[in-house]
């Protein structure tokens, strides 16, 4: 396994860099060894798996964790789990949602979706296994040294953002919006749902990993966690606008297509890029406290806001 990222904090770009290509290096080792082998049976289930997981994607919520990790001291290898795991569900979310019965797409991660490339079955029992060896990877969490308490929070934070109050409860209510009119308060809880408390459940789950928070140190986090996961969404919506398919690697433009109501939609493109700035900078005022030890969440937050694909 490549080494673990770098733990000295600093605002320099280029310490930014290295460190996010030896986080990205790290967490792609890590999945692909406990990912099932390719032949292991049954073989179209686990090639299925490694299909939907590896190489691919920006690894958002395993950044997450490895800073939020990073900012108490944890042990890198049990953050490792934390950030497996987030990944993991992230992972079968998609799978999932790019379902016929969900969002019908073709293309995930610049390549055809599991559905298309190992058929449906096989891609709801895909995203199934990967949604169970999540939980799987937190409760292994021991052998690294985590905590009994750490693990058990980190299980009960995982499941709540996954389920009906979380991503899945999120998800329900955009299939629900589908070509209806909804107002700005109803897309900030749907997207706070969808997509911010997975984000919220990197923070959090990756600070669980190392020395106890202060209730005002926790509540930080949270502010932080939520504008960044708020504003990650808004940036989806301008770019699915505003780039091509090629760098999205996903359909761009879906959308419009489908009729779903967006930040783009409903406030327009220039309200809604005010918007990303303001929860950027909200992200960094929840960090203040923390000092330099939170730069690598200020530079996530940067990222998130500031991406183009």
């Amino acid at each position: 396994m490549s080494a673990a990222p770098a733990a000295e904090p600093d605002s320099d770009a280029r310490s930014f860099d290295r460190w996010l290509r030896e986080a990205l290096a790290r967490i792609e080792a890590f999945l692909a060894e406990r990912l099932p082998g390719e032949q292991a049976e049954p073989v179209d289930l686990h090639r299925g798996m490694r299909y939907a997981v590896l190489d691919g994607g920006k690894r958002v919520r395993p950044l997450l964790a490895y800073a939020a990790g990073e900012l108490v001291g944890a042990p890198t290898a049990v953050v490792d789990h934390a950030a497996a795991a987030v990944e993991l569900i992230h992972a079968y979310s998609l799978v999932h949602d790019d379902l016929p019965c969900m969002d019908d797409d073709v293309l995930r991660r610049g390549k055809p979706t599991v559905h298309v490339a190992f058929g449906e079955a096989t891609a709801m029992l895909v995203g199934d296994a990967l949604q169970a060896q999540a939980f799987g990877l937190l409760a292994d969490a021991a052998r690294a040294g985590a905590r009994p308490e750490a693990i058990v929070r980190m299980l009960a934070e995982l499941a709540c953002a996954a389920g009906s109050l979380g991503m899945a409860g999120g998800q329900a209510i955009d299939l629900a919006s589908v070509g209806r009119r909804i107002d700005r308060d109803t897309l900030q809880r749907m997207h706070e749902r969808k997509t911010g408390a997975m984000l919220k459940a990197s923070v959090l789950m990756g600070a669980d990993c190392g020395r106890p928070l202060s209730a005002d140190e926790r509540q930080a986090l949270v502010v932080y966690a939520d504008a960044v996961g708020l504003a990650f969404q808004i940036v989806d919506d301008i770019l699915d606008v505003e780039a091509d398919s090629g760098t999205l690697g996903k359909t761009a433009g879906k959308d419009a297509q489908h009729d779903k109501p967006t930040y783009v939609s409903l406030l327009g493109l220039d309200q809604s890029k005010e918007l990303a700035q303001s929860l950027r900078r909200q992200a960094h005022s929840a960090l203040a406290g923390f000092g330099v030890g939170a730069g690598r969440l200020g530079a996530l937050a940067d990222m998130i806001v500031l991406r183009k694909s």
